[in-house]
């Protein structure tokens, strides 16, 4: 026959899944807050993640910085204009102070760099391929002139051919330095899971 549980014993396993389920809210919450301070930190609210970070121990505080790495990795990606390359500066600051150690420093220096490179080398690739659809476009533009009569300046990106032509060669560019970011992106990880 099988054993009859007494109120006490049952009322003790409850307590123990009660237990871990607040521990379990508790790294939750630790993670939910760890991603309102890395965005927080991306908009200049909060000055330093290190004390942010001491103010939590044990599996709370790895909770944190999960939720700040998951927020602060998902940053690093191509810039499109100037002005994103200081928000890719801040979170591979905040990347450094959840990673540590020297070496995500260098490859913070690194990849701030290159992507201010790329960024030089997007305008330079826009200006080039300008100039060479400037002759088909100066045609299409006296086209339409003499169909209408009048003088009509075409914006470039207004045709569809030459935004086909420009999104190949662009695309072509973005492909080398988005490597460099996917390596990037995957070191830090690899760094960041051997802290933790």
């Amino acid at each position: 026959m099988g054993k009859i549980k007494s109120a006490l014993e049952i009322a003790m396993e409850r307590t123990e899944s009660v237990a871990s389920d607040k521990n379990s809210i508790g790294q939750f919450e630790a993670k939910q807050k760890g991603k309102k301070l890395a965005n927080e930190f991306l908009e200049g609210g909060v000055k330093s993640l290190e004390e942010e970070i001491k103010k939590l121990g044990g599996e709370e505080q790895a909770s944190l910085k999960q939720g700040i790495f998951d927020i602060l990795i998902s940053q690093i990606t191509l810039p499109v204009v100037k002005d994103d390359l200081k928000r890719i500066e801040t979170a591979g600051r905040g990347l450094h102070t959840v990673i540590g150690g020297k070496r995500f420093g260098d490859i913070v220096k690194q990849m701030v760099n290159l992507l201010s490179q790329y960024l030089d080398e997007a305008e330079k690739y826009e200006e080039a391929i300008k100039r060479q659809y400037a002759p088909k476009l100066r045609q299409k533009e006296e086209e339409i002139s003499r169909r209408i009569g009048r003088h009509v300046k075409l914006d470039p990106f207004q045709d569809p051919e030459f935004v086909a032509f420009f999104n190949q060669n662009i695309n072509a560019l973005k492909a080398n330095y988005e490597g460099a970011v996917a390596q990037i992106r995957e070191e830090a990880t690899r760094l960041y899971e051997g802290k933790t």
